[in-house]
C-alpha cells in the first residue's frame, strides 16, 4: 500500500483533474449557454444551438459530481466547510445548473408557443450565465479565506454571510471565469455549426478571450499584490493525522507566490492560461477549429492549475482562525480509504474517459439547419 503522504498528494492532483475534466466539457456547455440569446436570432438558430449540447451535457456533468464525491471522501473536512458554510451559492448552484437547465432542455420542444419556448430559453441562459459565474466566485473566495473555525474539538463553525461572499475581487474572478468559459463554448459552437451561426460565435469568443487574459492578469497580480494570502511557518508531518490544529498559519502578502519562487517550473500553470487563450485566438483566424478548441482546453488546465498551484498545500484557508485552514497533509481520510479510492478511481475513471471520447466522435458531426428542419 502506498504511504499516506503519496496518497495524499494523489488525490490532491485527482481533484485538480476531476475539476479540469468538468471545466473543459461541461464548460464549453455553460459558455454557449450564457451565448444563447447572442448567436441565436430566431428559433430555428436557438434550436440548432441547443441541439449542439442536448446530447452531451449530462455526460459531461459527470464530472462534477465525481469531483463532489472525491471531496466528500477523501477530504471530509473540505466537504464539511464547503457544502455546509457555502450552503446558499451551492444552492443556487444546483438550481441553475442542475435543476433549471436540464428541465429546459427537456420540456422547451413540448409547446411550439413562442411565449413557452422565451421562458426555456430565458432559463437555459441563466443555467449557463449564473454558474460560470458562481465558480469563478467561490474561487475568490477562497484564495481570500473563508471565515470558518474549529474549536479544540473539531467542532466548526462557520461566521460569514451570504452578501459578503459578493466582494470586489471575488466578483472579478467571477467574472473572468464567465469570459473564459465564453471563449471556450463559442469556440465549440462554431466546431458544430455552420455559417452565420459559427461567425457570431467565433466573434464573441475572440472577444471573451480578450476580456479573459486582461481579467487574469489583473485577478493574477490583484491576488499577489494586494490580497493577503497564507503561509505554514510551523514544521508539518504529510503523514501525520488529519487534525487542521496542529499547525502555525501567518497571513502574508505576497504568499500566493511563495510556490513560484520555491519550484520555478510551476510558472508554466499561469503561462499555459495566457498562451493556451492566444493560441485558440490565432488557430480561429487561421481556421483550424479543432486546435483552437484544444488550445482553449489547455488555457483552461492551466488557469485551474494555476489556482492550485498559487495554494498549495492549502485547499481552503482560513480567515477568521488561519491555525484552522485545511490542508493537503491534515485535512484528508485515513490511508485505507486513499488507497481503496485510489483503485477505484483507477477503474472507473478511464472508464469514463473512454465513453466520453466514443461519444464525441460518434456526435462529431455538425448541427445544421437543414437537419433540424427534416426532423420536426
Amino acid at each position: 500500500m502506498l504511504d499516506l503522504e503519496c496518497l495524499r498528494l494523489i488525490w490532491w492532483v485527482l481533484f485538480g483533474v476531476l475539476f479540469i475534466g468538468f471545466a473543459v466539457t461541461d464548460g464549453f456547455d455553460l459558455g454557449i449557454a450564457a451565448l444563447l440569446p447572442f448567436v441565436a436570432k430566431n428559433d430555428l438558430e436557438r434550436r440548432v444551438v441547443l441541439n449542439t449540447i442536448g446530447p452531451v451535457w449530462e455526460g459531461n456533468q459527470v464530472w462534477i459530481i465525481l469531483a463532489a464525491g472525491a471531496i466528500f471522501a477523501a477530504w471530509p473536512l473540505v466537504y464539511a466547510v464547503a457544502f455546509s458554510g457555502l450552503y446558499f451559492v451551492i444552492l443556487l448552484l444546483l438550481l441553475t445548473m442542475g435543476i433549471s437547465r436540464p428541465v429546459s432542455f427537456k420540456y422547451r420542444s413540448k409547446l411550439k408557443n413562442p411565449v413557452w419556448r422565451f421562458c426555456w430559453d430565458a432559463a437555459v441562459f441563466i443555467g449557463g450565465l449564473v454558474p460560470a459565474l458562481i465558480f469563478g466566485l467561490l474561487v475568490g473566495n477562497v484564495l481570500q479565506g473563508l471565515p470558518f473555525r474549529y474549536d479544540e474539538q473539531i467542532r466548526l463553525s462557520y461566521e460569514g454571510g451570504f452578501w459578503a461572499l459578493f466582494n470586489p475581487f471575488a466578483c472579478w474572478c467571477a467574472l473572468t471565469s464567465l469570459f473564459m468559459l465564453i471563449m471556450h463554448g463559442g469556440i465549440y459552437l462554431a466546431l458544430k455549426t455552420e455559417a452565420l451561426l459559427a461567425n457570431r460565435a467565433l466573434r464573441f469568443s475572440k472577444g471573451a478571450a480578450i476580456l479573459f487574459m486582461l481579467f487574469f492578469a489583473g485577478g493574477g497580480l490583484w491576488a499577489a499584490y494586494a490580497i493577503v494570502g497564507y503561509e505554514v511557518t510551523s514544521v508539518l508531518s504529510p503523514e501525520g493525522y488529519s487534525n487542521p490544529l496542529h499547525k502555525e498559519v501567518v497571513k502574508r502578502l505576497g504568499a500566493w507566490l511563495l510556490n513560484y519562487s520555491r519550484y520555478p517550473f510551476t510558472l508554466a500553470a499561469p503561462v499555459l492560461g495566457f498562451l493556451g487563450a492566444a493560441a485558440a485566438m490565432l488557430s480561429v483566424q487561421g481556421k483550424a477549429l479543432k486546435t483552437a478548441f484544444l488550445c482553449s482546453a489547455l488555457s483552461l488546465f492551466g488557469v485551474i492549475s494555476t489556482v492550485g498551484v498559487s495554494m498549495f498545500p492549502f485547499i481552503i484557508p482560513s480567515s477568521l482562525d488561519p491555525a484552522s485552514s485545511l490542508l493537503v497533509w491534515d485535512a484528508s481520510s485515513t490511508q485505507l480509504t486513499l488507497f481503496l479510492m485510489l483503485i477505484a478511481a483507477l477503474i472507473f475513471v478511464p472508464l469514463i474517459v473512454l465513453y466520453t471520447a466514443w461519444v464525441y466522435y460518434v456526435l462529431r458531426d455538425k448541427v445544421t439547419a437543414k437537419e433540424i428542419k427534416e426532423n420536426i
